[in-house]
């Protein structure tokens, strides 16, 4: 296991879209993560201007000018709360390396055995990768909901 810790070092700048039935937004974002502990800090998202996500074990926070500081006890708890929306967030930290968050998880690869698609706790994440490379540089999550509705996230990775 010690392996997997030390991938969860990165720090990334891109841009993120979401799309749901009752809205559309997108921002810039840069990650900075470190073992359990991250900072995230998007702007241009909805016009609220900077947003700044801190987060360690056991708590996690939000500030923005339109929000205020909230606090929570993890990302799902908070995001919920600064926007009514339930996503597993903390799955991200092994999706944006293309890697299953949990062991339940159903895994496509590509013909250069990356991982194309993974279906895990209801979402389906589909990869995309720049020509040789083997981490992706974007990443769709679609969440299927009630009549034909869905939830998308878009992640563009631009540097990593």
């Amino acid at each position: 296991t010690h392996q997997v810790q030390d991938e969860k070092h990165f720090n990334l700048q891109g841009k993120i879209g979401v799309r749901t039935p009752q809205q559309t937004g997108s921002a810039f974002f840069t990650w900075i993560q470190q073992q359990d502990n991250f900072d995230i800090e998007l702007s241009g998202i909805l016009g609220v201007g900077k947003t700044q996500i801190q987060g360690k074990p056991g708590e996690v926070t939000l500030n923005s000018a339109k929000t205020g500081l909230i606090t929570a006890a993890s990302p799902e708890e908070l995001l919920e709360r600064a926007t009514g929306w339930q996503a597993p967030i903390t799955h991200l930290t092994s999706w944006i390396l293309a890697k299953p968050a949990t062991l339940s998880a159903q895994i496509s690869k590509d013909n250069a055995n990356r991982v194309s698609q993974l279906i895990e706790d209801g979402w389906t994440v589909n990869f995309s990768y720049d020509g040789e490379q083997t981490l992706p540089n974007k990443l769709v999550l679609k969440q299927a909901l009630a009549e034909d509705k869905e939830n998308r996230i878009t992640m563009v990775i631009q540097n990593r």
